[in-house]
This record gives structure tokens, C-alpha cells and sequence, in this order.
């Protein structure tokens, strides 16, 4: 064997900086990212990775400046330095020409942000919806927002169990890649994949965006039994009954069960309902402990999107007749319909049944 290495096998062994061999995959040359955020900065240094040059979208003005004379988000992502490839703007003209975008404002602002960034969206540019959310009011996911505010766009949905810093830092993380298709979803697949970020595809759009959005709201819900102190074993039925929940919402919207299954459903429940890092999961230890939902949110900067979430996924239900206790739970809590204490005590108190939803007495024994 020849001693000479091939140009491919020399890139293939070089790294990124961090000591991770880059992205194999044909990497796109520009790439979009709407949304400053912690999540938005982290998919710049994953795109980053591949060797594009990255246009960052950023509402904040010192978010666009940190970035482009320190290299670094230290509002939302502080202590990760960033690739020279990443610039920043607050001007969506700098998406002009970008194949692929990647979506990542707050739901709430999903639909104002989309509007403005048409103008300037290629025709065909893959879209690729990064937002765990419904939207407020009209309870619309957030594919159906990008249907009437970029109809030209093809939509994806990129969602799984995945924390910010964990991508940014290097460190392994699995998601889902939805499209319309499975071509389409492996040829942009190729493009994230890395020796540690790993997309496994979907087909099921509408389940991908279920799993992210609902589980928010129960995160909320086993924030407060972690901050109540109600135990370990609390905190295990509540997941299990939250899982149960987020089954029954998707069946009844169509989504499959094994994409809810999945990295982007039961992956991403168990990881925010485990974590404090989770800022839902944090936002209800601070409602368990005492605190009001206005107080913990008026102290930060970065979005809860269960607390949003509830209302619309409530609407949802009762307009299809699902039975949603803990997400109507958290509804109650969050507007202050009801106090903890009493949601509890009706939760513990409700008629007992079968786990798979049957009455668990027969006519019998009642």
C-alpha cells in the first residue's frame, strides 16, 4: 500500500479545532440560521464544522456584535468560541442566496420572522423549522405557519433530545431530521452529520413537531414535583402518564407512533423531564418551590416555551376530545386558574382505570 495519502483522506483527518474529525457529508457553501439564541448559535458551529460560511440572524444588537468582534454569544451561549465562517447580522438581506435556513426564533415569533425573511429566500431553499413550539391563538404548528409565510420553501423539522452546549461543546448528540421525504431529509442528513451529531430520519413532519412542542409543557410538570419534593417515584409516574398523554395527543393529529417513540418524542420527554438544565423543567422546580410564573420569567432572557405552549395544546385537545390531565394541569397552574396543592390533590383523586385508558373497574366489582 502506497505510504501517500489521497486530498480525501487527508481532510478526513483533519479536525475542526475541538479535536473532532469534520463533517463527511457534501457540505452546503452558505448557510442561514434565524435566531440568536442558545440553539441557533450551537447549529452555526455544527454547520460551521462542514466548512460553510454561516449567516447568523439575531434580533439583539449586542448579540450581533459579540459575535462578530469577540466570536462568542456570550448572551445566550457563553463560553463556546466560535468559528471565523460564523457572521452575524440583524439584516435578513445577508439570507439571500443561502440553500438551506435553519429556523430558530421563539414560536410567538415564528410567523413575524418568517414574513420578513421571505423577501429574501431563495426559491426551493430548504427550511428547516428548529422552534419546539405552537403557536398562541390560532394553536397553528409551526409547518403551517412557514406554508402560508414561505409557501416557496421546502419544510423540514430538525428536533430530539439535544442541549445547546452538549452540540456545541462536541459532545454526542442524536436528533431527528424530518422532511417530506426520505431522500430529501438524507441529503441534508449529510450535511449535519458528524462523528457526534447524528440525525436519523423521518418522514412524519407533523409527529416530529408534536414530540418537541408537548413535551415542553410536561416538563413544566415534572419541574414542579422535583421542586415540591414529592420523590423519585413521583417523578417516574409522572414521565410514564406524561408519555402516555403525548401518545394520545399525536394519534388523534395523525402523528405515528414510532416517530413519538423516538428520539424526537420519548428522547426528548426523558430529557427534559430529567435535567435542570432544561429551562422548563427549571421553570417549574421555581413554581414547586413558591415562586410565580411571572417572577421566574421576568428574570430571564431566554424563552420557556411550555409556558406558551399549554394554552394551544389545551385548545387542541378539547376541540378533538383528548384527555390531557397533566398538560391541563400545568394550563391551570400557569394562569393561575388553580394552586398547586389542589391540582395535585385532583390528579391523585382522579377515577381509577386501566393504563391503557378502559375503566379499571368492570361492572361487576363497580
Amino acid at each position: 500500500m502506497s505510504k501517500e495519502r489521497s486530498q480525501s483522506e487527508v481532510e478526513n483527518l483533519q479536525t475542526d479545532g475541538t479535536g473532532m474529525r469534520p463533517n463527511r457529508g457534501k457540505a452546503f457553501g452558505r448557510v442561514g440560521i434565524v435566531g440568536g439564541g442558545a440553539w441557533g448559535t450551537a447549529l452555526a458551529v455544527i454547520m460551521a464544522r462542514t466548512g460553510a460560511r454561516i449567516t447568523l440572524w439575531a434580533r439583539e444588537e449586542e448579540v450581533v456584535k459579540a459575535i462578530n468582534t469577540s466570536h462568542e454569544n456570550t448572551c445566550f451561549l457563553p463560553g463556546v468560541k466560535l468559528s471565523a465562517l460564523i457572521r452575524a447580522t440583524n439584516d435578513f438581506a445577508g439570507m439571500a442566496g443561502c440553500p438551506i435556513v435553519f429556523m430558530a426564533p421563539p414560536a410567538k415569533a415564528m410567523r413575524m420572522v418568517a414574513s420578513a425573511l421571505a423577501p429574501h429566500l431563495s426559491s426551493g431553499a430548504f427550511c428547516v423549522i428548529c422552534t419546539k413550539g405552537i403557536e398562541q391563538g390560532t394553536a397553528r404548528f409551526m409547518s403551517e405557519i412557514l406554508a402560508k409565510t414561505l409557501p416557496r420553501a421546502e419544510p423540514m423539522v430538525l428536533s430530539g433530545p439535544s442541549f445547546a452546549a452538549d452540540a456545541a461543546r462536541g459532545l454526542p448528540v442524536a436528533v431527528t431530521l424530518a422532511a417530506h421525504s426520505l431522500d430529501m431529509a438524507h441529503r441534508v442528513a449529510q450535511s449535519l452529520c458528524g462523528p457526534r451529531f447524528r440525525p436519523y430520519l423521518s418522514d412524519d413532519l407533523l409527529g416530529a413537531q408534536i414530540g418537541g412542542a408537548v413535551k415542553n409543557v410536561l416538563a413544566i410538570a415534572c419541574g414542579i414535583v422535583e421542586g415540591r419534593e414529592l420523590g423519585a417515584s413521583a417523578r417516574a409516574a409522572l414521565v410514564t402518564r406524561a408519555f402516555a398523554e403525548l401518545l394520545r395527543f399525536g394519534a388523534a393529529l395523525g402523528a405515528r407512533p414510532e416517530t413519538l417513540t423516538g428520539l424526537c418524542g420519548l428522547g426528548d420527554l426523558i430529557l427534559t423531564c430529567s435535567s435542570p438544565l432544561s429551562r422548563n423543567m427549571s421553570l417549574g422546580i421555581a413554581i414547586g418551590r413558591g415562586r410565580s410564573v411571572g417572577d421566574v420569567l421576568s428574570e430571564r432572557h431566554t424563552v420557556s416555551e411550555g409556558v406558551y405552549t399549554a394554552g394551544a395544546v389545551m385548545q387542541i385537545a378539547r376541540g378533538r376530545g383528548v384527555e390531557m390531565p397533566i398538560c391541563e394541569a400545568v394550563h391551570r397552574i400557569i394562569t393561575q386558574e388553580c394552586n398547586i396543592d389542589m391540582v395535585i390533590e385532583e390528579l391523585l383523586n382522579r377515577p381509577l382505570r386501566g393504563e391503557t385508558g378502559e375503566s379499571g373497574l368492570s361492572n361487576a366489582q363497580a
